[in-house]
């Protein structure tokens, strides 16, 4: 069995008995290390932000596939890439072990099903043209591993987001992303750096993709959804930086057309 990291002894000892600031500066100490240690692994995120991209531009989707924290964390950035980007509900998808209920409450030993992943993504039909991103901290969860055997088998691009070397998880998906961020601050509680560390990943790698698919218009979210008041006057302010309009005109643009992009190249045509 290989060295799980992410399960190795904390630097740390008697918590319990450090005061809240010592316990505050040593969970700090220790996320500090994330960012440094994803420094190094840039070239296998762009292997996987590139394989992406081209699936997507191809009519393929991205999906997302873990258990426990590792799939909360992926259904979190597929939710937000619609009201983000603009782009369909069903471009990034993200599913978790135990279904939905799974992501306010744990569902017991789902986690364990090898075939259940696999099951789960034929509900979307997933076919040759997508993407699946496998996450798991320990890079051994089974519903993960057998759904991305199941791809590989298949032809669908596989990729995944790990933090233990030499996982199985790691060799199988044919793009992995390992982070090896090290002990965490309480043994074994993976939501915390290795949690971080999956976040960070998948905030570049929507990112970075929408932004290689056009959803952004020099620094700004164009295609955002206007789905409350804060978005409706960010979104009134970046047609005002473009064009000069009085803000009561670019508000008018805006909630017309219902987005700064089209509200930008109607006020460019003349409309």
């Amino acid at each position: 069995m290989f060295h799980k990291t992410t399960e190795s002894d904390s630097l740390y000892n008697d918590l319990e008995l450090k005061s809240t600031r010592e316990l505050l500066e040593g969970i700090n100490t220790e996320d500090q290390k994330v960012p440094q240690i994803i420094s190094g692994i840039l070239p296998d995120i762009e292997a996987v932000v590139e394989q992406t991209v081209v699936r997507l531009r191809d009519g393929g989707r991205l999906f997302y596939l873990g258990a426990g924290t590792s799939g909360r964390l992926g259904i979190v950035d597929a939710s937000e890439c619609p009201p983000t980007f603009g782009v369909p509900h069903e471009m990034v998808i993200g599913l978790i072990a135990g279904g939905d209920q799974a992501i306010r409450k744990a569902v017991e030993f789902a986690e364990d099903d090898r075939n259940q992943g696999w099951k789960d993504l034929q509900d979307f039909q997933v076919d040759a043209k997508d993407m699946v991103i496998g996450i798991a901290a320990s890079g051994t969860t089974p519903y993960v591993i057998g759904a991305l055997e199941q791809c590989n088998a298949n032809n669908i691009g596989t990729g995944c987001i790990t933090c233990n070397a030499e996982s199985p998880l790691a060799k199988t998906a044919q793009y992995p992303i390992v982070a090896v961020v090290g002990p965490e601050f309480v043994t074994g509680s993976s939501r915390m750096k290795a949690g971080t560390a999956q976040k960070l990943i998948l905030n570049m790698i929507t990112t970075a993709t929408m932004i290689r698919l056009g959803r952004v218009k020099g620094n700004k979210m164009v295609d955002m959804q206007l789905s409350n008041d804060k978005l409706v006057e960010r979104g009134t302010r970046m047609i005002v930086e473009a064009t000069g309009l009085p803000e009561s005109e670019a508000r008018e643009q805006l909630l017309k057309h219902q987005s700064v992009r089209d509200a930008l190249q109607a006020i460019n045509d003349g409309k």
